[in-house]
């Protein structure tokens, strides 16, 4: 099953159940799926709309909704944080789990060795790698600090 049919049948569920929250939740994300679509099927490069793509929605969903959680926190917005936390829970639920500090800064320092990187001017090709092996599960705006971090020692 993919991934728009798991979320079209969670839809289905939430209507059924009449939980106001992730009914809007869901259209949400069933609208940004299908300007993804359309926006797939025009243009110069012509394809079809794969689970991979809509990860990359969602991975960008997610950072809007933590950089809206760290406003409210700031500014004591407790009924927007909410609905905004909901949102961010309903759609991470649907991206593999990301891993941990402690196990990013180890395939990172493996992959420095492995790649000899001994310097800040190497980062590119340990991020490229990082990328290409573990794009699902490495939260990049941790790990890009964390490489330079580990470069620069």
């Amino acid at each position: 099953m993919s991934l728009k049919d798991t979320i079209e049948n969670e839809y289905k569920n939430a209507l059924k159940s009449k939980d106001r929250n992730k009914i809007s939740t869901y259209r949400l994300i069933l609208s940004s799926i299908k300007d993804l679509e359309i926006a797939n099927r025009s243009g110069p490069n012509k394809k079809d709309t794969n689970d991979e793509d809509i990860k990359k929605l969602f991975k960008k969903m997610v950072k809007q909704r933590t950089e809206s959680i760290d406003i409210y926190k700031k500014n004591n917005r407790n009924d927007l944080l909410e609905v905004e936390q909901k949102e961010y829970d309903i759609i991470t639920s649907f991206l593999p789990k990301q891993l941990g500090e402690e196990e990013t800064k180890k395939i990172c320092s493996n992959l420095i060795t492995k790649l000899k990187a001994s310097s800040i001017k190497d980062m590119g090709k340990v991020m490229g790698e990082l990328k290409k092996n573990h794009s699902d599960q490495i939260d990049f705006a941790k790990a890009g600090p964390m490489i330079k971090e580990l470069l620069s020692n």
